[in-house]
C-alpha cells in the first residue's frame, strides 16, 4: 500500500514541529536550570549576606549594649559623685552655719570683753584719779601739818628764847615745858599735829619733832 506524499509530508512537518518543539523544551529547560542556578547562587548570596548583617547586626547590637551597660555605670557613678558632692555640700553648709554662729558669739564675746576693757579702764582711771587725789589731798594735808608743826616749833623757840632773857640763862640752859607755859599762846604747850613728840633742847638749839621732815632750819 502506498502512502500518499501529503502524508508523508505531513509527517516530516509533525517531525519537525516535533523536534522543534523538543529543541525548545530542551532549550527553556536549560535556561530554567541556568535561571535555577543563578536563583540558587543569589539566595547563596543573599543568605551570606543575610548572616553577615545578622553577624554584623548582632555585634553591633552587641557592641551598643556593652556601651549602654558603660554608659549605665558611668552614669550610677555621676549618680554617686553626685550624690556624695551633695553630701558634702550639706556638710560644709552646715560647717558654714556652725562657724557662722561660733563667730557670732565670738564677736559678741569680744565685744563684752571689750566692754569689759572700756570698763575696767574707766574704772582704773577713776581708781587712779582718786588715788591721785587722794595723794595730793594727804600730801596737802602732810603739808599742813608740817607747817602747823613748824609753826608750834617756833613758838616753842620764841618762848624758849624770851625765858632765858626774862631769866637771863645762857644758850646751855635746858627749860622745861612748865617754864614755857607763860610765854606760849593760852599757857598750853603745843602739839605736833602729826602725833610727834617735841623735844625743847637748849637755848642755843632750836626744838626738834619726832616726825621726819618737821624741822627748823639751823
Amino acid at each position: 500500500m502506498t502512502l500518499k506524499p501529503w502524508v508523508l509530508w505531513l509527517c516530516i512537518v509533525v517531525l519537525a514541529i516535533s523536534e522543534f518543539l523538543l529543541f525548545s523544551a530542551r532549550q527553556q529547560k536549560n535556561a530554567a536550570q541556568a535561571e535555577a542556578r543563578d536563583a540558587r547562587q543569589q539566595i547563596k548570596q543573599l543568605q551570606a549576606e543575610l548572616e553577615q548583617s545578622t553577624n554584623s547586626s548582632s555585634e553591633a547590637q552587641n557592641a551598643e549594649l556593652a556601651r549602654l551597660r558603660s554608659e549605665n555605670q558611668d552614669l550610677l557613678r555621676l549618680r554617686n559623685a553626685v550624690r556624695e558632692l551633695t553630701e558634702t555640700n550639706q556638710q560644709l553648709v552646715q560647717q558654714l552655719k556652725a562657724a557662722r554662729v561660733l563667730v557670732q558669739q565670738q564677736q559678741e564675746q569680744l565685744q563684752a570683753w571689750q566692754e569689759d576693757a572700756v570698763a575696767v579702764q574707766q574704772a582704773q582711771r577713776a581708781a587712779a584719779l582718786a588715788a591721785q587725789q587722794q595723794a595730793q589731798q594727804q600730801a596737802q594735808a602732810e603739808a599742813a601739818q608740817r607747817n602747823a608743826c613748824l609753826n608750834n616749833l617756833r613758838q616753842i623757840d620764841a618762848a624758849k628764847q624770851q625765858w632765858a632773857l626774862v631769866n637771863n640763862k645762857n644758850d646751855e640752859a635746858v627749860p622745861t615745858a612748865a617754864d614755857l607755859l607763860p610765854y606760849l599762846k593760852g599757857g598750853v604747850f603745843p602739839v605736833c599735829p602729826s602725833g610727834g613728840t617735841y623735844t625743847i633742847n637748849a637755848v642755843g638749839l632750836p626744838p626738834t619733832c619726832s616726825v621726819p621732815g618737821h624741822a627748823l632750819p639751823q
